[in-house]
Formats: C-alpha cells, structure tokens, sequence
C-alpha cells in the first residue's frame, strides 16, 4: 500500500513532497529581532530532514509584539536581512519549501527566556515593555495589566502584519500562517474570557472574529497572490464559557471564504485556568472536526510521535497534514525513519545518501533526492 503520509499535496501552487509540516517552534534565541547563527543552524538542520515544508518559528510583527527579548521578528530593514542572510544560506543545500509564522503576543509579551523561568517582565526593566490586548485583563493574577488597544492601536496592528507579510513575500517565503492560537493577540480577540470590549471588536462572534478577519484581509493582500496563507487556531480554550469548537468552525468558514488556504488547528494557551487532557493524538479530534465543515486543507498537531500514528490522521481523512515541532527537535529526522518504517521514500541531500540503511534500498529514491 501506497503511504498517505508521504503522499504529495498541492495547495495553491506551493507542492509538497509529503504531508509532515515542521510547525513553528520558538527558540527564543534573536537580537533585537534580528536571526543569529543559532537560527541557521537551527532550521538549516531541520530542512535537510525530508519533511514537506519547514515553517519559521513566531515571527513578531513589531516589538511589542515579542513574547521574548529573544524572540525572531520582522518589522524592519535589520531584521529583513538578518532573515535574508539565513535564508540565503539555507536555500543553497535544501530546496524545501519555506513557510513563516508571522504573530503578536498580545498580553503574552514581555516575558523572560524560559529556561530563566519564562516569568513576565515588569514594563520599566530593561528587557520588558507594555503589554497590549483586546482589554486590560492579565494573562495571570498579579501580571502587569496590558493596555486595551484602541482604534489607532488596532490599525497600528494590522498594518504591521501586512508589512511582515511584504517582507516576507520579498524573501521569496513561500507560505504564510497567520498566529491567532495560544493565547496570543488575536486568540484574545477572539476568546470572550479575554474580549470584553463593548465596541465592534467584542461581544458577539461576529465581532469578536473582526480583526483576524481583518488581519488575514491585510495579510492576504500583502502576500503574493500565488503563495498561500494560512491560520493557526486554537479549537478550544479548555474552559467553560470560553473559545469552543463550534465558534473555531465559524471562523474556519468566514476563512475560507475570504481566501484561506490552510488551517493549522491546534488549543489552548490563553487562560491559566485549562484543563487540557493531554494525550496521543489528543487534538485530532478538533482538527476531524473542522475537516467536515470545511474544504481546505486541515493540519492536526499536538503528540504525534508515532509513525502509524500519523500515517492514520492523514489516511483516515482525519486531516490533510500533520504538524511536528518538539517530536522532530528530538528527532530531526524523524520523516527518514516514518519513511522507512512506512516502505515510502524521502529525500536527503547529496551528502547523506551513502547513509541509506541497505535493508532501505528505496529510501531516497524520491525524485529531486540527488539535488543540491
């Protein structure tokens, strides 16, 4: 039987070899917004590993925007060509497609590196600044408040997605995914536990949807028309009375409509309060059920480790891809060994090939394997 996982997929006019999305993966590990070393070496690794596409890790679209001190961002000319001279290097050993996740931390911001403990830094520190959100409420109690942005501050805020989106589109990055899970800014738009404005951007679904709505309008409009954009979205909260499932299918739908080409479907992230039955597989069953409602593409995420675990998502019609982040940090070539256990074949570079196992003698057969 031929293996779904490692079966190609075309969305718009970006094709894929396979159906294994490198998810992004924070690293916190920039200066000043601007890519380092540790970023070529990072994700050059990653893209020599034989996944479909590689997507760079929560890309800030303007400081404020930060989780981190140390997070990657592209808001200016400095971190443009920060991201330029990676990519450069890249591109000339792997011919893996590129996607960027381009986000605002919101109320999430300004918080320390997590290996020091990932607490919120205070506004007047040298590292911290003002949090910005939907409405003045803290992620945690005892956090610093963020200012509720106001008419100005949303515009300011769309604005610096879009000019992200034309700088990447001058990259020459072949995907967007728009960040509007975990918590971030535009989950705490679209979340009533975090939205409690009382203008157009709060209340009703409708209203609560407005900006990333209008984000991905901007977004869609900046960005190459022939290179995709997608979203990433959190399916629930984990709590009552917050962001569910049937409102993440609404939103999926008005995305659709609009032009979306991908949804990432991921959860929770934005209230200390969750209750996440964490698990194999565990957020399948969201991304199963945004599929039925929707005909774009589906990516399902969150503990899939196994070979034949991801081979059933996608082959089951569970999903369309599969994401990995920590999963492939552990095993960077983690699509060579599903490959091999699953009798498909993946690409390697020139320099690995004499590394296929002789019991694999098809491995890298994949056409393009032998190119550099």
């Amino acid at each position: 039987m031929t293996s779904r996982l490692f079966s190609p997929l075309t969305v718009g006019k970006l094709k894929l070899s396979n159906r294994i999305v490198i998810a992004p993966m924070c690293t916190y590990s920039a200066q000043d917004g601007c890519m380092t070393d540790w970023h070529l070496i990072h994700l050059g690794q990653l893209a020599l590993s034989g996944a479909g596409l590689l997507t760079i890790e929560a890309t800030a679209v303007e400081p404020e925007g930060r989780i981190t001190y140390g997070d990657v961002g592209l808001w200016s000319d400095e971190t443009e060509q920060a991201m330029a001279r990676t990519l450069e290097s890249i591109r000339r050993w792997s011919d893996m497609p590129i996607a960027i996740q381009l986000a605002h931390a919101g109320r999430k911001a300004s918080t320390d590196l997590p290996w020091k403990g990932g607490r919120q830094i205070a506004p007047d520190h040298a590292n911290g600044w003002q949090t910005l959100s939907a409405s003045a409420a803290p992620f945690a109690d005892g956090e610093n408040p963020p200012t509720a942005l106001d008419r100005a501050g949303i515009e300011r805020v769309r604005t610096a997605f879009a000019d992200a989106a034309r700088r990447a589109g001058r990259l020459g990055i072949e995907a967007v995914q728009i960040h509007a899970a975990h918590g971030y800014l535009l989950h705490q738009f679209l979340s009533p536990l975090s939205n409690r404005r009382e203008d157009e951007y709060g209340g009703s679904l409708e209203n609560r949807m407005r900006l990333t709505l209008e984000v991905f309008d901007a977004v869609r409009e900046a960005f190459p028309a022939d290179r995709p954009v997608s979203v990433r979205v959190s399916g629930t909260d984990w709590v009552e009375g917050g962001w569910d499932i049937g409102q993440t299918i609404a939103l999926a739908q008005a995305l659709e409509a609009r032009g979306c080409d991908v949804i990432h479907i991921s959860s929770g992230g934005l209230d200390p309060r969750q209750q996440i039955p964490v698990g194999p597989s565990y957020q399948v069953p969201l991304a199963r059920a945004v599929k039925g409602a929707v005909n774009m593409p589906v990516v399902a995420v969150g503990l899939i480790t196994d070979y034949d675990q991801a081979e059933a998502i996608v082959g089951t019609g569970d999903a369309d891809l599969i994401g990995l982040a920590r999963t492939i940090l552990y095993d960077p070539r983690w699509p060579w060994h599903a490959a091999a256990h699953l009798g498909a074949s993946v690409r390697a570079p020139d320099q690995y090939l004499r590394s296929q196992p002789r019991q694999y003698r098809s491995l890298f057969d994949l056409e393009g394997s032998a190119e550099s």
